[in-house]
């Protein structure tokens, strides 16, 4: 049996008799104890074990009687769910079970909402209207601006992170002081000046002509292309919950070295986590390409690290008073060790300077330098993964040591590794 994991393996277990109930066993391997574990079963398996869900009920679950937080996702649109997402806390090899019950899709339990996403576009009132799909604007004659933040912006309750909306295609950061969401609130009255700190925090990276904080870009001869000025750049949303948030950006028209691509980047985030996941999907070539993701380092003094996160994951990363507020901020990649191709730093040159100008308005070049970036190797239409990770020393003390942010960086690989699984 095929179980989908996000962070876990998922035993399913019916019981018979009159007074049976079906039951979902989820045990931690790992002699440690693990908060906020988001796990995710496809309606196919739910199925395959305890029978069709009838029409107009959606599973929930139950621990000692007591629902807790999981959200059943319409992950194609179609109308029925086909994914259950679901959130626990584990103790050191602990083993958990879980009770199963179908109920009305109406009488779902609301529950805490921990994760956020938003593109917002610009409405003749200057207020700013939530879109689930939408285009990016061109570059080609004119660059503008029609997204709130200039972005599609997702959070949970430790960090927020945004992709620029435009031909740039640049990510960024948001720092949090607070878990409350903030990315409906930008550029609005309550928050309308996010480049000062502010007691929910601020955008705290300056990115350049970077790929920011885990943009995009694909090797070719020896040169970084962008995953930018494509000619269509879609924003689709694929579910928003309080486990996790799922969306899309698809682009198509990114021409490489003569060459035609499509490409899709699947971004998930789950509570808890100083990370999000991206899976990027490239067409349009055959044999084997590399992907690029990375770090910005316009404004960094330490050297930055390529270490081995455990036996399975290797990670690059940075930390230095770097932030916009001229504190503590960390950044890092994690991908399989086995899948790296290429760990190295972009040059300094300012490109801009020298006329390769994208956006002037932005000082913005498409030629990427100020980057420290990890390549990892792919084939046409299968997804590559890779997890970003930004902590911020003024939300923790504790991030402004390399030490605590290599440990944590190796426990959530290691916990990667061994995932929630059966006893």
């Amino acid at each position: 049996m095929k179980n989908i994991i996000i962070a876990g393996a998922i035993a399913l277990v019916g019981m018979s008799g009159c007074t049976s109930k079906n039951q979902l066993v989820v045990t931690n391997p790992l002699a440690i104890d693990r908060a906020d574990e988001t796990l995710v079963i496809s309606r196919a398996d739910m199925e395959a074990k305890f029978g069709a869900t009838p029409d107009g009920l959606v599973p929930l679950l139950k621990l000692n009687g007591v629902a807790i937080p999981s959200q059943a996702d319409d992950m194609d649109k179609n109308g029925q769910w086909d994914e259950l997402a679901f959130c626990l806390n584990f103790k050191a090899s602990e083993t958990v079970i879980l009770e199963v019950e179908n109920v009305p899709a109406e009488q779902y339990p609301q529950f805490e909402k921990r994760t956020n996403l938003r593109l917002g576009i610009a409405q003749p009132d200057h207020s700013y209207l939530e879109v689930d799909q939408y285009f990016a604007p061109s570059c080609a004659d004119s660059f503008k601006i029609i997204a709130q933040g200039e972005s599609v912006s997702w959070e949970n309750d430790k960090m927020g992170f945004r992709n620029y909306f435009d031909c740039r295609n640049v990510k960024d950061l948001f720092g949090k002081l607070k878990p409350g969401f903030i990315i409906d609130k930008i550029h609005t009255p309550e928050i309308p000046d996010y480049h000062t700190l502010s007691d929910w925090g601020m955008d705290v990276l300056h990115c350049g002509s970077s790929t920011g904080s885990g943009g995009l870009a694909l090797i070719e001869n020896d040169s970084l292309y962008r995953l930018g000025s494509t000619d269509i750049f879609e924003y689709q949303k694929v579910v928003e919950g309080p486990v996790r948030s799922v969306f899309d950006l698809k682009y198509s028209g990114w021409h490489v070295a003569g060459q035609n691509l499509t490409a899709v980047e699947r971004i998930a985030i789950y509570p808890g986590k100083y990370w999000f996941q991206s899976d990027v999907t490239v067409s349009g070539f055959t044999g084997q390409k590399q992907i690029v993701t990375g770090i910005v380092t316009s404004q960094l003094k330490n050297e930055p690290v390529d270490f081995d996160a455990n036996s399975a994951y290797r990670s690059i990363a940075t930390l230095d008073k770097q932030s916009l507020n001229n504190d503590e901020l960390g950044m890092a990649v994690l991908m399989k060790k086995d899948e790296v191709t290429k760990v190295a730093r972009a040059t300094d040159i300012d490109f801009f300077s020298l006329g390769y100008k994208t956006v002037e308005e932005k000082k913005f070049s498409i030629v990427i330098s100020q980057m420290y970036y990890a390549a990892q190797g792919i084939q046409a239409d299968k997804p590559a993964r890779h997890y970003f990770f930004a902590v911020w020393g003024l939300e923790n003390e504790k991030w402004k040591s390399m030490d605590n942010f290599k440990a944590y960086i190796a426990s959530e690989a290691e916990m990667l590794s061994n995932p929630i699984r059966i006893e």
